[in-house]
């Protein structure tokens, strides 16, 4: 993929020469880590080009688009490439399926060109950052890197092979590990009681469990406040780990402690996990310009960011309650949950839902959770999966979308597609069929 990727960036830098460019990406944390990081990279190269940030590549919007400059595509366009005969010229930077051939007009950078036996889980962000050095090959863009690891952890990279560890090579990081609650960086008890990555029974939405939890492991506070989770002595972080462990008695706890990853941000060693959070925050709320001024050193933007993030949770929480308080939206089935919410959860956060409560003790794993809600032309759909066994969402999304139009695409453990209102019932009974038939596979 190196040879790939420095042909592209050489084909680009020949083109954009003469000719405006546009980038288009997505607006989750990947996709607007890789615009950051592409953004940054254009103006010290001084090309002339604009920037959207998009929900997802609808064909319509495709289809609009200038015929007269280069089209950059980050963290979206493998699964449209067959619109793209009628552009100029099309670069795609993308980590998703590919589901046709590319066009002779269109470069594609994705892992999954290469064979089987190299192939690497690297996020968009992660190709965009190797893009952007071979833009520059006298190093000026390595400090981009760190862009490109909020982007891997947005994005729940696991995998670290050669090229994502020459981007951790590359980057201002400081890699330990820890408990996966975060943000690693602040008060512990703030962190334990918001941590909905990782529910702790009893504690996580609890702050007289959380104060249970620190005082039997032996955690106090120190100048008034109490240590965060970087700064626990090895004893501590012993004990934290022992008394989390006794909570979650029962529970799948081999996602317990993983690598935590700290970059330095606005001069501030941050949790990469907060600031993905952050950005992910504002673009679902409506304010991708936020979330990119944010990644390109705005400290308006970092503000602005933090309020966003707070109504945000409050969001979450009441999206939350009415999952556990609404039967009629519910179909329970054998490993599988489907949530219709309709309009009573925003579809920019459906997906968030979902993934948090895969994440939770509620459910064995394997156990598919599927989430609906209304959007303004139809309905948008997220599937996750619990753990790992065996189960593909996106297997599963693209098996059920042969038979309804519109937009799909995701990885083995997160998937997601767009239907119309019409079709709601028919994909209903047909995604509850494969479900089941998946199950019974696995």
């Amino acid at each position: 993929m190196k040879e790939v990727i420095s042909r592209g960036a050489q084909n680009f830098l020949n083109l954009s020469k003469d000719s405006k460019v546009l980038v288009v990406s997505h607006f989750d944390t990947d996709g607007v880590t890789s615009a950051s990081i592409i953004c940054k990279a254009f103006k010290r190269a001084n090309i002339n080009f604009s920037m959207k940030i998009v929900k997802s590549l609808r064909d319509d919007f495709v289809l609009s688009l200038p015929k007269d400059r280069i089209i950059v595509f980050s963290d979206l366009g493998s699964g449209s490439l067959e619109l793209f005969s009628d552009l100029l010229k099309v670069f795609v930077i993308d980590h998703h399926e590919i589901k046709t051939k590319p066009l002779p007009n269109t470069v594609l950078i994705n892992p999954h060109l290469l064979p089987d036996s190299e192939y690497e889980d690297i996020c968009s962000a992660g190709i965009a950052y190797l893009f952007s050095k071979a833009l520059s090959p006298d190093g000026s863009n390595k400090d981009l890197a760190s862009l490109a690891i909020i982007g891997m952890v947005g994005d729940l990279v696991k995998t670290i092979g050669p090229y994502n560890n020459e981007i951790l090579t590359d980057a201002d990081v400081i890699i330990k590990k820890g408990l996966q609650i975060y943000p690693a960086t602040r008060p512990l008890n703030k962190s334990l009681e918001y941590s909905s990555r990782m529910i702790i029974p009893g504690v996580t939405g609890d702050i007289k469990g959380v104060l249970k939890l620190l005082r039997e492991s032996g955690i106090t506070k120190v100048d008034g406040k109490f240590k965060s989770l970087i700064d626990l002595d090895e004893e501590e972080n012993s004990r934290l780990i022992t008394g989390v462990i006794l909570r979650r008695r029962g529970l799948d706890n081999s996602r317990l402690i993983d690598n935590i990853y700290l970059v330095k941000f606005f001069g501030k060693l941050e949790d990469a996990r907060e600031i993905s959070a952050k950005i992910n925050a504002c673009s679902r709320l409506g304010r991708s310009d936020i979330a990119l001024s944010f990644c390109v050193g705005s400290k308006k933007a970092r503000k602005d960011s933090e309020d966003i993030y707070a109504d945000y949770k409050q969001m979450l929480v009441s999206a939350l309650r009415f999952v556990d308080s609404s039967k009629d939206s519910k179909i329970v089935g054998n490993d599988y949950v489907i949530i219709n919410a309709k309009d009573q959860i925003r579809d920019t956060i459906i997906g968030t839902v979902t993934s948090i409560l895969s994440f939770s003790s509620k459910y064995k794993e394997g156990t598919a959770i599927l989430g609906m809600s209304y959007n303004e032309s139809g309905i948008k759909v997220s599937l996750r999966i619990v753990g790992n066994n065996g189960r593909k969402a996106h297997k599963i999304i693209g098996g059920v979308m042969k038979n309804f139009s519109g937009e799909w695409g995701g990885h083995d453990n997160a998937a997601g597609c767009t239907i119309s209102r019409d079709d709601e019932v028919k994909f209903l009974e047909s995604v509850k069929h494969s479900l089941e038939y998946s199950e019974l596979k696995v």
